[in-house]
């Protein structure tokens, strides 16, 4: 354990050479690809296994030359960005271009595919054993090279974001703390504690009210209730043993991950309540609620966009209950993402060295300036 975080303390470094190394790897597969190769994502797919990705269904002698140049370019900046190299326009046109890619690879390219593995990652390891309800053969039709291809490129967005991240800090202008000499930024009046149970009330609202839609049709199809959809489709349901169930377990789910967030704002979000006897009144580590809302929340929002699109390709007839609820999975993820970050900045209150209380930043500055 002690190795682990070790290792993962240094996530700025080993972040942007991971990046580099995921750039070149589909640099080189759009050289592949645009020089004929086939695969994904040129390959053509069989309905029952395709995704909602954008990438899906796409001209290779389109896609392929363009992924092949961004990989070129995405390897040479990111290793420019772990060697902390740039200055000025370039700092600003690597942080830019960094940014951009990682919201292209999280939040636009992606499907519902991490999200559903995070809502059915308890059950994967049953069905292997047990097999998948409906007409799916085994696990390799629910995790087929497809949706594995979006996890991956997923992955390499969130270290996109990490190397971005880190270069951004070491090459920004530092600030040093006016008590212990160390370095440590001012903060605005928005991000004090204060402003952030505010600001991360309403946020909480957002990501608890958004998914509300989607809970209510597919407990409305486990109770015989067409909402959304037409009798012949819940009757297929109703025919597909372990279809409804599924449904109704990711409504059950996604009702007790909004009781979990409510404890982005609340005392026992904070301190262990009573009822977690094995850890009672002990500080909950800020980790352990940042991470997993905002790795939910970064599956939300490329989730929505694909309910999204499928929502304009099938129009709003009798069947808008399959794509139109999960449209608000986009509100859903921002409102979490948002409320995570407002926890966060709540939870750190203090100069990380001395811990003094962290100045906010007004006419006069409380903190002086180094290169």
């Amino acid at each position: 354990m002690r190795r682990w975080f070790r290792w993962s303390a240094h996530w700025p470094v080993w972040s942007g050479y991971a990046a580099a190394g995921g750039s070149a790897l589909y640099g080189a597969l759009g050289v592949f690809w645009a020089m004929g190769g086939g695969g994904f994502p040129f390959a053509p797919v069989e309905d029952d296994l395709a995704s909602g990705s954008i990438l899906e269904g796409s001209e290779a002698g389109a896609v392929a030359p363009v992924m092949a140049v961004v990989g070129l370019i995405g390897t040479v900046a990111a290793l420019t960005m772990t060697r902390q190299w740039g200055r000025n326009g370039v700092r600003k046109a690597l942080i830019g271009f960094g940014w951009g890619l990682a919201g292209l690879l999280v939040l636009i390219i992606p499907d519902f595919s991490l999200l559903a593995l995070i809502a059915f990652s308890p059950l994967l390891l049953v069905f292997a054993f047990t097999g998948v309800p409906g007409p799916q053969e085994g696990i390799g039709d629910i995790l087929y090279w497809h949706r594995t291809n979006l996890i991956i490129l997923f992955v390499i967005g969130v270290l996109w974001a990490l190397t971005t991240l880190a270069y951004q800090r070491r090459t920004s202008t530092r600030q040093v703390c006016a008590h212990c000499g160390r370095g440590e930024a001012t903060i605005a009046r928005w991000t004090t504690p204060e402003a952030a149970r505010r600001w991360g009330r309403w946020a909480v609202y957002v990501a608890c009210a958004a998914p509300v839609p989607y809970e209510i049709t597919r407990i409305a199809w486990y109770a015989g209730i067409p909402l959304g959809i037409t009798d012949d489709f819940l009757r297929m349901m109703r025919e597909t043993p372990g279809m409804l169930e599924v449904g109704l377990g990711c409504a059950l789910a996604s009702i007790g991950g909004a009781v979990l967030t409510q404890g982005l704002t609340r005392h026992w979000g904070e301190v262990y309540p009573r009822w977690i006897w094995f850890r009672a009144g002990q500080r909950v580590p800020p980790a352990l609620a940042v991470v997993p809302a905002t790795l939910v929340a970064l599956a939300a929002i490329p989730a929505g966009f694909m309910n999204l699109r499928m929502s304009f390709d099938a129009g709003l007839g009798e069947s808008w209950g399959l794509n139109a609820p999960g449209v608000l999975w986009i509100f859903w993820g921002a409102g979490l993402g948002l409320a995570a970050y407002a926890y966060a900045l709540r939870r750190r209150g203090s100069c990380r060295h001395c811990r003094t209380p962290a100045r906010v930043r007004q006419g006069r500055r409380p903190f002086t300036t180094s290169a």
